[in-house]
């Protein structure tokens, strides 16, 4: 989509950014913007002429995504938290749309990637070494990182939802592993490092019926023994972790789609509805098939208050 200045930055808000106010824009203002889903990821595509920006602080409610910058034309130089970031093409930034943020730049297109905090599994205070801190996109695995966001900003509407799910998963462990090389000497403890590494190949391989500890430990090389100590301090075990992210996907499934529960269910790994609906209910209070029950209920209303809406709307003109 090409727009002008109002319409590039309600298209932008609407995409999860803050606010900008652009000091360079004026009536010839021309960006563009396309935006994509890939499982949790929004991939934000933008082109924009020469500009000068700053987006505000916003509350921390509004702070569910992190975001990756990635420049794929232009200069940008960005400013973020103890950050002071100077990119070029290829190159990306961690950013956080909770904080105040400024950047300058030649006209320029670049793909954003919002992920959802609780998908990239890294502590606060690696966050805040984090943000507006360059990471190169030559070589390494930022180069990866920089390829794939291009890709799949190109792509992603060609995905099945499976392979979304699956995909997105793989991009945010690749996401994962450059935001830890660029912490250089102050990478976690290779303990740390390995159950980041397990957590996201479970994340990865969650409709996968066979995921289990011995299957998870045999793909790292690992005793079950060894993959068990390694999360003893955790607050859940490895099967623990398994059976609650496949819970988790089951809900949002079911909360956003018309499939039945035993085919949600056997999509995410779970083979007994019953032994399903028992973990469901005693993991979230209430049935499975309350949501069932519930998204025909609003799409009932929807299609009934559609007709008098418009009616009142057109009695009003």
């Amino acid at each position: 989509m090409i727009g002008n200045l109002e319409t590039f930055q309600d298209e932008l808000a609407a995409s999860g950014f803050p606010p900008l106010v652009n000091k360079l824009a004026g009536a010839g203002f021309r960006g563009r913007i396309a935006t994509c889903d890939l499982g949790p990821l929004r991939l934000v595509s933008l082109a924009t002429p020469e500009s000068s920006c700053i987006g505000r602080e916003r509350a921390a409610s509004d702070g569910e995504n992190l975001a990756i910058k990635v420049m794929t034309r232009g200069q940008t130089r960005i400013k973020q938290g103890r950050g002071d970031a100077e990119l070029g093409p290829a190159d990306l930034v961690l950013l956080d749309p909770t904080r105040t943020i400024r950047f300058e730049s030649t006209a320029a297109a670049h793909v954003t990637i919002l992920v959802p905090r609780r998908e990239l599994r890294i502590r606060p205070a690696q966050i805040d070494r984090l943000i507006g801190v360059r990471i190169d996109g030559s070589h390494g695995p930022g180069a990866l990182v920089s390829v794939l966001a291009r890709e799949s900003a190109r792509s992603a509407t060609e995905f099945r939802e499976a392979e979304a799910l699956r995909a997105a998963a793989a991009v945010v462990e690749l996401i994962a592993v450059a935001l830890e090389a660029r912490l250089g000497d102050g990478q976690p403890a290779p303990d740390e490092r390995l159950r980041d590494r397990i957590a996201g190949y479970i994340e990865a391989r969650l409709a996968d019926p066979d995921l289990s500890p011995p299957s998870i430990a045999a793909a790292h090389h690992l005793s079950v023994r060894r993959l068990h100590k390694l999360f003893e301090d955790q607050p859940l075990t490895v099967a623990a972790l398994i059976r609650r992210r496949r819970l988790e996907r089951c809900r949002a499934e079911l909360t956003g789609s018309g499939r039945t529960v035993t085919a949600v269910a056997a999509r995410w790994g779970f083979s007994d509805p019953a032994h399903f609906s028992k973990l469901f209910k005693t993991t979230y209070g209430y049935n499975a098939r309350a949501l069932i029950t519930s998204n025909r209920a609003r799409a009932t209303k929807t299609r009934t208050a559609g007709p008098e809406q418009d009616g009142g709307h057109q009695g009003r003109q």
